[in-house]
């Protein structure tokens, strides 16, 4: 859980540096920092998901083979 929470903190950190140093703007830099992750949060959870289907079609394809 500590390594979640502490690359949780650094992609903050990057986000709001990089959207800061684009836009100048410490508030777009502060809400892009904070939205980025959460959209990639959900994002991520629809991949896996996605992934998790394959792999099972694969593995219930191999079994009908063999």
């Amino acid at each position: 859980m500590l390594k979640t929470l502490s690359f949780a903190l650094m992609h903050f950190c990057i986000a709001f540096t990089v959207a800061w140093l684009l836009t100048g703007d410490i508030l777009i830099g502060g809400t892009l920092a904070l939205v980025e992750p959460a959209i990639n949060s959900v994002a991520y959870f629809f991949h896996e998901k996605l992934w998790s289907r394959r792999r099972a079609s694969k593995v219930l394809g191999g079994m009908v083979r063999a």
